[in-house]
């Protein structure tokens, strides 16, 4: 069996992790550094001059309009009572992981209640998701439409009231191996329309392929405007 090459890519170990995110201060400098590249702004008036405090938590206090904020404000950490390593230990914990990682393996993990873990994944779960809705499909992409939910013995063919029409789509490079997947992206059917408005939120301007598994190729056709719609066998 050939190696898969994305299975052996580099990581990051535990004891990597834990040398540079094992304390506080090395939590809150990267959190710092991520959102402050170029040096603390204000978020108020975008002033550049401030001084620190401690509360608690280290505070930055704008000199110019004396607003005061920390590191955690406008993130997912935001009102948290926990320490910044316990939050990045489960965030390494949940990507590092192949399959998912429960609620009460977090819980043991952490050393948290479980309501307290539970909390923390699906904190985490929503913050990757809004941050991937952002992301348009680029180059080359495949696409599939299909219907989710419970089938009818009535009912033949494709579509059903109980049934929610969406779009799985995978950006791939030039050989076809995957690089990004948007996964169940809802629609309101396969017509021209719907599917244009999907196009426009979901893919690239400068896409140039689409290898179309579609059903309804001719709507996806004349809704896009891309230079290559292909139909995989």
């Amino acid at each position: 069996m050939a190696m898969n090459k994305i299975q052996f890519q580099a990581g990051l170990s535990l004891h990597e992790f834990l040398h540079q995110y094992g304390t506080e201060a090395q939590c809150e400098a990267a959190l710092f550094a991520a959102r402050w590249p170029h040096g603390w702004g204000c978020l108020r008036c975008d002033g550049a001059r401030y001084s620190c405090t401690h509360n608690g938590r280290k505070l930055w206090e704008c000199l110019d309009c004396g607003y005061q904020c920390s590191s955690i404000v406008g993130t997912v950490f935001e009102n948290t009572k926990l320490s910044l390593k316990t939050w990045f230990l489960a965030i390494y914990l949940m990507t590092q992981s192949k399959n998912a990682v429960s609620a009460l393996e977090l819980k043991r993990q952490l050393g948290v209640s479980y309501k307290t873990a539970w909390s923390i994944k699906h904190k985490l779960l929503q913050t990757m998701l809004l941050r991937e809705e952002e992301r348009r499909l680029d180059g080359r992409v495949e696409v599939d439409d299909a219907y989710l939910g419970s089938a009818r013995p009535e009912k033949c063919g494709r579509g059903a009231a109980s049934k929610t029409p969406f779009e799985a789509t995978i950006q791939t490079n030039s050989e076809g191996k995957p690089l990004y997947i948007r996964c169940l992206t809802p629609v309101a059917g396969f017509t021209c329309e719907a599917l244009k408005q999907w196009s426009a939120e979901c893919l690239s301007s400068t896409l140039w392929e689409v290898a179309n598994l579609l059903y309804s190729v001719p709507s996806f056709a004349e809704s896009t405007r891309f230079l290559s719609i292909s139909r995989l066998p």
